[in-house]
């Protein structure tokens, strides 16, 4: 499953209706939420059920002008929240267990169509929503070329409205496979934050630290939104540009992220990493906001989806000692956050702190391989049987020239 998207060129009545759209689709899965926590709901098929009783209530005419697909796919994702909920309590996750709660109409909103509600035109440059809100015939922006696709592998369709326009996703029934010639090369990453990676080959990849960067610049908007009077035409451009800095940081990010992911995984058959827990990290509010900045989470799933993508071996290992331990004869080695070099009593082995870990990072990996029955059940995460979930490739934004009509 692949997932592209495309800006929508829209004029001003169809952002009106758009807004009624997103609206609506919020006010069914409030709804919905509000079913389950009186106790009318067991299971999600009951939430479901519930969308027909809302769209044929009297006292709300505006939810019968939603898809009927529309208003299943809120009902999903209210039920995908509780379970969620239920999950965590199962495996007892430490601190907040994610209750759902009521969302409130926000700039960050979006709506879901399947198979029904929307139809592209020939060229696939058009998409045309038919439901009885009168959105009408919205134009695609970008280098996104949906000929290739059959309408039928077009399983979902997401309007997503974001801070600088509306975007139009098209989820896509489609196994991305690429061949590559084998390196003969096995890597080890050893994640941080005065460097972003560093590799068992000794090279190291610098932070970008995109946030501190425009920290200043966040500031002095932050300033001006909290001078402007509430409920004023001035305070909601004065969030939107903010929003707007907030997506660029955002943007930057994802796009360095999976770009240095594809390079990692091109360059190695095998790669190893350390499956570090970022949301236990975080507590510390000393380093919060540089581990939030690093984007480890984003790096390590594009190099689990690209693993996919190249049919290499990517695999997770647990980072217990990784730092610790020598890589040379295995004896530990305790170190201080401030001690930068390695220094082995046992075999007077010296080396960088990260390049030793990395190191042990990638002998860990090498072990788990042997210890499976062949390169073919090593899942991109270090789990087994990778056949039983799909990969999605959370596509970057298409924005681009305006293609002409054709």
């Amino acid at each position: 499953m692949i997932v592209y998207e495309a800006k929508a060129e829209t004029k001003k009545q169809q952002l009106l209706k758009i807004n009624e759209v997103l609206r609506t689709a919020l006010f069914v899965r409030n709804s919905c939420l509000r079913y389950w926590l009186d106790g009318h709901a067991k299971t999600g098929f009951d939430l479901n059920k519930y969308t027909k009783v809302l769209s044929d209530n009297p006292d709300f005419p505006w939810v019968s002008k939603l898809n009927s697909t529309a208003r299943q796919a809120m009902a999903e994702r209210a039920w995908a929240a509780i379970t969620r909920f239920f999950d965590n309590c199962q495996k007892k996750i430490p601190g907040k267990k994610g209750f759902p709660k009521f969302r409130r109409f926000q700039t960050r909103l979006s709506v879901e169509y399947k198979q029904s509600g929307w139809s592209l035109s020939e060229c696939r440059r058009f998409i045309t929503f038919t439901h009885k809100f009168g959105v009408g015939t919205i134009k695609l922006m970008g280098t996104r070329d949906l000929n290739h696709y059959q309408i039928s592998q077009i399983k979902r369709v997401r309007i997503v409205r974001r801070v600088d326009g509306i975007y139009i996703q098209f989820c896509i029934d489609h196994d991305r496979k690429e061949e590559l010639t084998p390196t003969g090369k096995s890597l080890g990453i050893d994640l941080g934050l005065t460097s972003f990676y560093t590799d068992s080959d000794g090279n190291k990849i610098e932070n970008p630290r995109y946030l501190r960067k425009s920290e200043k610049v966040l500031k002095k908007a932050q300033q001006r939104l909290s001078r402007c009077a509430k409920g004023s035409k001035n305070r909601v451009k004065a969030r939107n540009r903010l929003g707007r800095k907030h997506l660029k940081v955002q943007r930057q990010r994802q796009d360095w992220c999976v770009k240095l992911a594809q390079c990692v995984v091109k360059s190695a058959d095998i790669v190893a990493y350390e499956n570090l827990q970022v949301r236990n990290m975080v507590k510390n509010h000393h380093l919060a906001k540089s581990i939030s900045d690093a984007s480890w989470s984003t790096f390590t799933n594009w190099l689990e989806y690209f693993g996919k993508v190249y049919g290499r071996v990517v695999i997770a290992v647990p980072p217990h000692n990784t730092t610790i331990n020598c890589s040379n004869c295995g004896h530990p080695v305790h170190k201080i956050l401030s001690t930068r070099t390695h220094i082995c009593r046992a075999c007077s082995y010296i080396d960088c702190r990260d390049i030793n870990a990395a190191k042990n990072i990638l002998n860990r990996g090498l072990e788990l391989i042997k210890n499976t029955d062949g390169l073919s059940e090593i899942h991109a995460s270090g789990e087994l049987d990778p056949c039983s979930k799909k990969a999605t490739s959370a596509s970057k934004s298409s924005r681009g020239k305006k293609n002409p009509r054709t």
